[in-house]
């Protein structure tokens, strides 16, 4: 489920104008040549690596590192250069990535499990050359598994989908952070409603995941008002609410966390974020982060409006 148009705007026109299971993540190894699956009753060691951090990114609007549309040149390449530092923050190469992008909403969590996922374009109205874009990473079938298995666990329906195929929120930003499309990689959807409590929940239940060598990415934005983006006066609105979230990012986990669940109560909520979609992968991330305080990873601007990026571990 996509929600490309907003407040009667396209994305386009705001560019422009402004702009299962019974296997689990420990077969991983096995499919790429590593390891052999350990027994059932045998538990699953923590990655070589050890912990793996979590990422909260924002993913830009559109195409925009691949075609042109109208960011300034300082923005695109901060931003880019951002997103290409990612990869050197593991110790160690992930076994698979797990994201979590703003551009997929179903009535429960549901998680991609394609060997081979397709590409979704979903976005419209940009040059021909957007929609010949390829990211072929493998998917990791075992991953999505293990991800229902520890929803399910935390009391969560789930679902799986053979089908969907990787959307912008996910190819765009990673063509740049791991542009050999080398390592296995699904998406987990938001759950519709939005609840901000259990999206934290997901991602205290996924927060195992960071010890078997799976990489956590939320991908979002911390500013998300179509309408703002063309609107010079909407800066303040983003400075202000951009300072709340990264005040709440270094707090301790149990007051980060009870902030987040209330975050329309923050400054300029409302404007920043008229629908919530592009920050909820944040507050997976944070459910997954544990008691790891997060950094301000990245604090630049896109169209003018501020967007910061977090790593937690």
């Amino acid at each position: 489920m996509s929600h490309e148009r907003e407040e009667g705007l396209t994305r386009r026109q705001a560019i422009v104008a402004g702009i299962a299971g019974a296997a689990t993540i420990a077969a991983l190894p096995g499919a790429l040549g590593g390891a052999a699956e350990p027994s059932a009753d045998e538990p699953r060691k923590p990655s070589a690596a050890g912990r793996l951090p979590v990422v909260f990114l924002p993913h830009g609007g559109g195409p925009w590192p691949f075609v042109d549309v109208g960011m300034g040149k300082a923005e695109h390449d901060e931003l880019a250069g951002y997103l290409r530092s990612i990869r050197a923050l593991p110790a160690a190469p992930p076994k698979a990535l797990l994201v979590i992008s703003a551009h997929w909403e179903e009535p429960v969590p549901t998680v991609m499990t394609a060997e081979r996922p397709p590409m979704f374009y979903d976005y419209y109205g940009f040059p021909p050359a957007s929609y010949t874009l390829q990211w072929p990473a493998p998917g990791a079938p075992a991953l999505a598994a293990r991800v229902r298995e520890l929803l399910g666990a935390a009391g969560f329906a789930t679902a799986e989908n053979a089908k969907r195929g990787f959307d912008h929120g996910t190819f765009v930003p990673l063509m740049l952070t791991y542009p050999g499309a080398d390592v296995p990689t699904i998406q987990l959807s938001l759950k519709l409603g939005l609840d901000p409590a259990e999206h934290l929940a997901m991602g205290r239940a996924l927060a195992p995941l960071r010890d078997e060598g799976v990489f956590l990415l939320g991908s979002g934005m911390t500013y998300h008002n179509m309408r703002g983006f063309r609107d010079p006066g909407a800066g303040e609105v983003s400075e202000a609410f951009d300072a709340w979230l990264r005040e709440t990012m270094a707090l301790a986990a149990e007051e980060r966390d009870a902030r987040l669940a209330a975050w329309s109560s923050a400054p300029s909520a409302r404007l920043a974020h008229p629908r919530e979609e592009h920050l909820l992968p944040l507050m997976v991330i944070a459910g997954a982060a544990g008691a790891d305080r997060g950094t301000t990873a990245y604090n630049g601007a896109v169209w003018g409006k501020r967007l910061s990026a977090y790593h937690f571990g």
